[in-house]
């Protein structure tokens, strides 16, 4: 069983992502993991992309797509995959096909998971930080017993950059712009799976079970 996964940030992909590989032994094919990894080893791949890394700069389609194709030749991966953070534009996803037709496989869902922009923004912007060990707290989901202090070691809690509201909405702006051309693609395909990401993580991914279950029955 091979799988996309899309979604905004803040839609919970992550968390999506490990009850997929919990339930179906399949593994988390993370983009940014991956490249951690060959930087890490020392590929030739590897070190391809922490010259751009070093610089400051995105890592290019190529680099990208070739570490890809090295991590879906893992033994791991025989019995399927989810791809997370891969491909976000078009070029990667035809890319992404070359690819699979080369180990004779082929993607069997794209499972999307859609929440309306005001209830990301939300769940983005209510985000606190303790400035002094990390621990992450919600204004609304998972507030501090204390408002401001964390509850673990008393450190004041801020708002991270990221997670204002102006820097959420170009982000969600851009992550549109980008992934629009992917759900037409996989549409035409027939392998788009839209599933409803609001309300309690179980009742998602039930949803998704769904759909992955109806391959298998």
């Amino acid at each position: 069983m091979n799988l996309i996964l899309l979604g905004p940030p803040g839609a919970g992909k992550g968390t999506q992502a490990q009850m997929i590989v919990e339930r179906y032994h399949i593994p988390q094919i993370s983009t940014g993991d991956i490249l951690r990894v060959a930087v890490r080893e020392g590929t030739p791949l590897g070190k391809r992309a922490k010259s751009f890394m070093d610089q400051g700069q995105l890592v290019p389609d190529e680099v990208v797509i070739g570490i890809i194709e090295e991590r879906l030749k893992s033994s791991d991966c025989d019995s399927g995959f989810i791809l997370d953070g891969f491909p976000r534009t078009l070029a990667q996803t035809e890319a992404l096909q070359s690819i699979l037709a080369k180990f004779s496989k082929s993607i069997d869902h794209v499972i999307s998971i859609e929440v309306d922009s005001e209830e990301l923004i939300c769940r983005l912007t209510g985000r606190r930080t303790c400035k002094n060990c990390g621990a992450m707290f919600h204004n609304l989901f998972h507030p501090p017993k204390k408002e401001g202090s964390c509850d673990r070691c008393g450190g004041s809690l801020y708002q991270r950059e990221d997670d204002k509201e102006e820097t959420i909405r170009a982000r969600l702006k851009e992550y549109q712009k980008q992934t629009a051309p992917l759900v037409q693609y996989y549409q035409v395909k027939n392998r788009l799976r839209p599933i409803q990401g609001v309300g309690d993580k179980d009742q998602i991914f039930e949803q998704i079970a769904r759909v992955l279950n109806q391959k298998a029955s």
